[in-house]
């Protein structure tokens, strides 16, 4: 189906696409035939292609996605591909008076809320006057005890508060849940509307869409001017971990509002005080965004088997010395059976009828409560009235319009022998919005499909002490016909636009600040677990970098014109086992006589991509992505872009090589060389895009010390097995050695054709000019190090006193041979370089990442 950009593009739309099924309300139609005004201003701005070049658009869409590695993982796995976020190409469009609806009625729901868990957690007058059951209180494992009567003084136990929307067929929007204790949806919906208004941008203009990005500055402000540190409280947001299905969001808010991303073990409690621990002793975190929930926050009073949390967090707390968005002991508000209470409450506690109504709801416990829900069962959906806990029954939502008479029947047993553990709440069929379906599914005559939604918004605390409604919201669609709009059963999601009332331009607007003048001027915080993981992302990607040189070198010598000489073929394959090229056991290449098989050869290609028994090239690149991933925060979206590409393709051209059998040499050294192309990009990412912080510091030492490693150990093997013994006569091993210790061109312009000893000792020894020689990555180390610890060059710790310094070796000694021709000056050099940098290893591992030398940590300024 071709549409052309003509007039009566609108119209075409208008015939063409489906209708939503009579029940549901039609986000394109409304209760017409023809499409609603802001679609039809939609439409028309798409330009002279019309709907022609949506599917390139839609192709564009998931690149970004790609690309920005936007993920959502319903079961994280280390070692499992990671989900792809889904986003449809259209956006939601909700007009003003819609939107006025929407903001009013939030407005007041999150402004109750608060003052709902000020009370049970203070005088509670509602469960005195029976406004709220106390079994939904102190029956709900979410109600923390122990957090009754704690020290909140002016400050909110509430900052940020998700409300999940549908609209009626009647187009009337109503409340169906509230989640108050980790909502997530912030960091996505900021990224939809990155994307999507760059695929629309006339659109976005003309439409004249609320922007987000003051809402979110606004809610940093709130929260800084609750604690006590004002401007300067450093913030942290806590988060489960890279394994977690919303990960990338965490990360995505850490870096976009400037926070320290942290697990539970980066913090620890003193006195009273939450500390975070970095390089260079305790920061005090004044303010703390969570993304855990609840029952794993503080193992000494919560969940005992909770490893994401910290212990004493909550007496933290209590004593008033963290600000929490938000405050644990929020979750009884999000029992669907609290939703029914609300109207009541509402005019106890505001004085105010609600303004934006909740699906009818009956919490069975109540027995008339029960006699009204039992015969709307079939019209209704069945929900637990609390989460997984000791003595609650757990079970997915029901809708009584998918059970048989049978099952229905069923239901109404388990109601009615526990009563108090179901909710039931009215179903409504979900409104549709129209969603773009990719043209080159043939088998679907429609490209614009209608489809079952539900929108999620948000309640931020704002600066004067109240809140405001973030101006857009996280569309979730429903896969199918199920009526269950979540991502976690395969939904997609939709950017959320918010039309102004006024067609002049919105402009973003933010209160002008005076300028602070006892504002402190912090350094980036680096914490001991994101410094030791930046430690080994260098030392993966210079592991990978080594690892797929000697590969390549291999590769291309086993396959040269020129038979290598036993030597050189003894000396690779000894390193190819030595670095986890190919597994043990596997037979040479020159002992089996017909090198025709050249079994040694073939499991080496059949093993480059391979992440089990091998420790590959592919083993190594996984390896460096999963440390980068906890530090995703503080790389740019390109560098993880790039990072996720060369693995990718690297997989795809190793595929390739190996495909039918073939095991080609030819595709195996292409597809090291692209890899070799991409890692170059990642270098040079961790040197130009990285700022030199502590973290910046401990990557390079990784860096340098992975390489001193194996620069050593390649040259000291070399010695040994006598690839040097006459390189006049063999100079094949001569040739090898500069390959890997990637000094070819360099040696050509300084010494031409020589083949002699000395030359080579002094490039890739004592030239401290040369970044692949030892002299100059042993130079490179301690000014790291002397850096890091903050010392001088000319006074260092001891730690950088500690590398050893080839240069002070004589380059005659080192060239020389003894009397049984060994050049044991050489192998006692490289043996000592080699050891300063295992022992440099060792004691930053105990100084920075184990604290062995720190038990009595400092507090940092």
């Amino acid at each position: 189906m071709k549409f052309s950009a003509d007039p009566s593009l609108v119209e075409d739309i208008a015939r063409q696409a489906p209708k939503a099924r009579e029940g549901h309300y039609d986000e394109l139609r409304g209760h017409s035939n023809a499409l609603l005004p802001h679609w039809q201003l939609f439409f028309q701005e798409l330009g002279p292609s019309g709907l022609s070049d949506l599917d390139q658009r839609t192709l564009e869409l998931n690149r970004q996605v790609r690309d920005n590695g936007i993920t959502y993982n319903v079961y994280a796995d280390e070692f499992g591909p990671q989900r792809p976020w889904s986003v449809d190409l259209f956006p939601l469009i909700i007009t003003p008076k819609s939107w006025q609806e929407i903001q009013s009625g939030i407005l007041q729901r999150a402004k109750l809320l608060e003052s709902i868990i000020k009370d049970v957690y203070g005088p509670q007058n509602l469960l005195k006057e029976n406004l709220v059951p106390p079994a939904l209180v102190y029956g709900h494992p979410g109600y923390l005890r122990s957090m009754y009567g704690a020290n909140f003084d002016s400050r909110k136990h509430l900052h940020i508060i998700a409300f999940d929307l549908a609209r009626t067929p009647e187009g009337k929007w109503s409340v169906l849940s509230q989640r108050t204790q980790a909502p997530s949806g912030l960091g996505y919906l900021l990224e939809n509307r990155n994307l999507i208004a760059r695929q629309f941008p006339k659109a976005y203009e003309r439409m004249n869409i609320a922007p987000l990005a003051s809402t979110y500055r606004d809610l940093i402000d709130a929260l800084k001017q609750e604690s006590p540190a004002g401007t300067n409280a450093h913030i942290a947001l806590l988060t489960p971990g890279p394994y977690n299905e919303t990960y990338f969001e965490h990360a995505y808010l850490a870096r976009y509002l400037g926070l320290t991303l942290v697990e539970g073990g980066d913090l620890t409690v003193r006195d009273q005080r939450l500390y975070l621990k970095t390089v260079r002793g305790l920061a005090p975190v004044d303010i703390l965004l969570k993304r855990v929930d609840d029952e794993f926050l503080d193992p000494l009073e919560l969940r005992t088997d909770s490893t994401l949390g910290v212990p004493g967090l909550l007496q933290v707390i209590r004593a008033g010395n963290v600000v929490m968005a938000n405050a644990p002991g929020s979750a009884f508000l999000e029992s669907p059976a609290l939703l029914g209470f609300l109207p009541g409450i509402s005019e106890r506690l505001l004085g105010e009828k609600i303004q934006l109504p909740a699906m009818d709801t009956w919490w069975c416990g109540e027995r008339a409560a029960l006699d009204s829900a039992i015969p709307n069962l079939r019209n209704s959906a069945i929900k637990p009235t609390y989460p997984n806990g000791d003595g609650h029954q757990t079970y997915e939502s029901t809708l009584g319009l998918d059970l048989s008479q049978a099952h229905l029947d069923e239901w109404v047993g388990k109601i009615t022998r526990q009563p108090d553990e179901h909710t039931v709440q009215t179903y409504i069929p979900l409104a549709k919005m129209p969603t773009w379906l990719n043209a080159l599914n043939v088998n679907d005559p429609s490209l614009i499909e209608p489809r079952s939604y539900m929108l999620r918004v948000f309640a931020l605390s704002d600066e004067s002490g109240g809140w405001q409604v973030l101006p857009g919201g996280l569309a979730r669609i429903a896969s199918d016909d199920s009526g269950i709009a979540s991502m976690q059963r395969g939904g997609s999601s939709a950017d959320v636009w918010v039309q102004g009332n006024t067609t002049e331009p919105l402009l973003e607007t933010h209160p002008h600040q005076e300028a602070n003048k006892d504002h402190i001027l912090r350094k980036r915080i680096v914490t001991s677990r994101a410094a030791e993981n930046l430690y080994w992302f260098g030392r993966y990607t210079e592991r990978s970098e080594n690892i797929l040189r000697l590969a390549k070198l291999y590769l291309e010598n086993i396959n040269s014109e020129y038979t290598p000489s036993h030597s050189l073929w003894v000396w690779l394959e000894h390193l190819c086992n030595q670095y986890g090229l190919v597994p043990e056991g596997v037979p040479s290449n020159f002992s089996q006589g017909d090198t025709r098989h050249r079994v040694f050869e073939r499991t080496l290609i059949n093993s480059l991509s391979m992440t089990e028994n091998v420790t590959s090239v592919g083993f190594n690149l996984n390896a460096m992505k999963r440390t980068a991933s906890t530090v995703r925060e503080r790389l740019s979206i390109e560098q993880w872009s790039t990072i996720n590409h060369c693995i990718e393709e690297f997989q795809q051209d190793c595929h390739k090589a190996i495909f039918n059998n073939d095991f080609s040499s030819t595709l195996a050294i292409d597809a090291l060389k692209r890899a070799s192309i991409s890692l170059a990009a990642i270098t040079g990412a961790q040197t130009d895009r990285m700022t030199r912080d502590d973290g910046w510091q401990l990557l390079s030492i990784g860096r340098h010390i992975e390489r001193l490693s194996f620069l050593t150990t390649v040259l000291d093997s070399a010695i040994r097995m006598g690839l040097l013994y006459n390189p006049n006569t063999d100079s094949s091993g001569y040739t090898a050695l500069l390959n890997l210790f990637d000094s070819t061109i360099t040696f050509q312009a300084q010494h031409q054709q020589s083949r002699e000893i000395a030359p080579l000792v002094s490039l890739l020894v004592l030239d401290d000019e040369n970044p692949r020689s030892l002299a100059w990555v042993t130079k490179a180390l301690r000014a790291r190090l002397s850096k890091l610890a903050g010392t001088q060059r000319n006074n260092p710790d001891e730690l950088t006193r500690s590398v050893s310094n080839p240069q002070e070796y004589d380059l005659y000694n080192l060239s020389c041979t003894d009397a049984f021709g060994n050049f044991m000056n050489l192998t006692n050099c490289l043996s000592a370089v080699s050891q300063s940098a295992w022992h440099v290893s060792d004691e930053i591992s105990a100084r920075y990442f184990n604290l062995i030398h720190k038990s009595d940590y400092s507090v940092q300024l």
